[in-house]
């Protein structure tokens, strides 16, 4: 597949002109892009999945619903509806994708809504519900709307310097276009990341002046969950298990679980997958499924398994979270 890749590289380029004419068209005005007169964050990446935009949504909930009333807008990647869908929490997740339901599990009390049209979006949630902050899920190329606060996202194992424009590599737009990020977050770090590392990843990314450069890493669980009871992770160690995931990078998870020394087997699907019955007649017969909180949103509809499980994961700062949150704070009292 990588070497077929690489036979497409003429059509990167020609993708990567047609979206540095596209955001030229913006930056000049030439296209027309919404900013709203109240904080809206924009969390998004340079990358085709994978770096990391739930865990960073969440940590924003929660550390902004403490002081400010927040609502998070997504389009709903994979749903089958369209337009604004405005989530109670009992919708499956075919109906509203599979994270905004991640987020709204975990918030109860959050506004969570999708809808691919996000100036509608951002306008039906100000005029209806009137939050204080609005963060937007995955919205970097969606310059329709230009959003006060860009947080950009990039995965430590695959930094955006590094890659190649789609569908030779995974970049959605060229990397110049990561100088409209006020913060830079480096995701899925090693918790133990050096300050000579970090350095170094800084001169790669050739920061400009406005921007700030943080470092995360992905804290997992100590015990796994399902609707009606979590156990301790440390239990599976007296059994094998089934791995059932849909996500863009699950090898961060096996290398958690192979470090816990437990034991499984691991059956692996796309990012985003709408399981089917064919699908799960793989692994309905496992005694113990663990999967992702993700993947646990798609699946908890469609198999009634008493040994289904999921493991929660948290970002966390490796350094500097008080740098972070103080920017934070900055932005959203400045444009209140």
């Amino acid at each position: 597949m990588r070497i077929f890749r690489k036979f497409l590289f003429p059509f990167a380029l020609l993708y990567g002109l047609v979206m540095l004419l596209r955001n030229f068209l913006y930056d000049t005005g030439f296209f027309k892009s919404t900013k709203f007169a109240f904080p809206v964050i924009c969390v998004g990446n340079l990358s085709a999945g994978g770096t990391g935009k739930t865990p960073m949504i969440e940590y924003l909930l929660d550390l902004l619903s403490r002081k400010y009333k927040v609502a998070a807008l997504s389009r709903g990647y994979g749903r089958e509806t369209t337009g604004f869908v405005l989530l109670n929490g009992t919708e499956p997740a075919r109906e509203v994708g599979d994270e905004p339901l991640q987020f709204k599990s975990r918030f109860k009390d959050a506004i969570i809504a999708v809808d691919e049209n996000r100036v509608h979006g951002i306008s039906l949630l100000k005029n209806r519900f009137s939050p204080e902050v609005v963060l937007l899920d995955d919205a970097f190329q969606h310059r329709k709307v230009k959003a006060g606060l860009n947080i950009l996202l990039t995965s430590y194992g695959d930094l955006y310097m590094n890659d190649l424009m789609l569908p030779t590599g995974n970049l959605r737009e060229p990397s110049i276009g990561a100088e409209r990020a006020r913060i830079i977050v480096v995701t899925k770090c090693p918790v133990n990341l050096t300050k000579k590392e970090q350095d170094e990843i800084r001169k790669k990314l050739k920061l400009k002046n406005h921007q700030k450069l943080y470092f995360s890493y992905i804290e997992y669980a100590e015990n796994i969950y399902n609707e009606n009871e979590e156990i301790s992770l440390s239990a599976l160690l007296e059994e094998k298990i089934t791995l059932v995931t849909g996500i863009a990078n699950p090898s961060p998870l096996c290398q958690h679980l192979d470090k816990l020394k437990i034991d499984f087997t691991h059956i692996k699907f796309p990012d985003h997958h709408n399981f089917s019955s064919l699908d799960l007649k793989k692994f309905t017969s496992a005694s113990r499924i663990l999967t992702t909180e993700k993947d646990y949103m798609r699946l908890k509809n469609l198999l009634s398994h008493p040994g289904l499980y999921y493991l929660p994961i948290k970002m966390k700062f490796i350094s500097n979270a008080e740098g972070f949150k103080k920017e934070l704070s900055h932005y959203v009292l400045t444009e209140k």
